[in-house]
């Protein structure tokens, strides 16, 4: 069954253009060119990722992204036709899972697209990993096959990365990783220094399990080396 991409650009043309390239790979597309309209949509269809355009009129593209995340994992890949690192930022903190910058190449998009969807689809696998499928830190209890975080039974809300990440240094207690092993493990792809998302994600999740476990740190920061979890 082909996977079903939503579109979510007031730009008649860019929206188009996308659908066109998106289509010719044999992706499923649905459009929405509103806030409002794109989250009716994800409640109605099976959206198996968003293209999503940060500056719409109405409901701009970060408090969509931040409405999706209440209740979804669905990856997103915002658009902007602003070329700043505080954008880029700020729409990976509202849980954006990857950032383009218009004028933008279609076929690039298109391959970041796929590697979007092997990343959510991909089940963490890194070297060694421990044989039981449960991880419990304290009230923290990760299961890899249902890829789930409960703390004293409450579902933790984390994107497919997010839960990537934490899986990871969970499943070698006391190891340091550096952010260029994270992404190559995590994201799969070729890191570059000036690449921020190991940073903006870890902090993501930090927060998120700080918020669930009363404050306590779990992740820590090792400077200038890298982050880890204490066994």
């Amino acid at each position: 069954m082909s996977k079903q991409i939503l579109i979510v650009d007031d730009d008649e043309k860019i929206a188009k253009l996308i659908e066109i390239y998106l289509l010719n790979e044999g992706f499923a597309v649905h459009r929405a060119d509103n806030g409002l309209l794109a989250l009716e949509m994800m409640e109605q269809e099976e959206i198996d990722l968003v293209v999503l355009d940060i500056m719409m009129p109405g409901m701009d593209g970060i408090s969509v992204c931040l409405k999706i995340r209440e209740t979804r994992t669905t990856p997103i890949l915002m658009l902007s036709a602003k070329d700043g690192d505080m954008d880029k930022i700020t729409g990976l903190m509202t849980g954006a899972d990857d950032y383009m910058v218009k004028p933008f190449n279609p076929l690039e998009l298109v391959a970041r697209v796929k590697s979007l969807l092997r990343r959510s689809s991909y089940s963490v696998q890194p070297p060694q990993p421990p044989q039981d499928h449960l991880i419990k830190l304290g009230s923290l209890q990760i299961d890899k096959e249902t890829h789930t975080a409960m703390v004293d039974g409450r579902p933790v809300k984390l994107t497919p990365l997010e839960f990537g990440i934490l899986f990871l240094l969970a499943s070698h207690p006391g190891r340091v990783f550096g952010s260029e092993e994270i992404f190559e493990l995590i994201w799969k792809d070729k890191y570059f220094e000036s690449n921020n998302s190991v940073t903006v994600h870890i902090s993501r999740l930090r927060d998120k399990l700080e918020k669930e476990m009363d404050g306590e740190k779990l992740i820590r920061t090792v400077w200038g080396v890298g982050y880890k979890i204490e066994g």
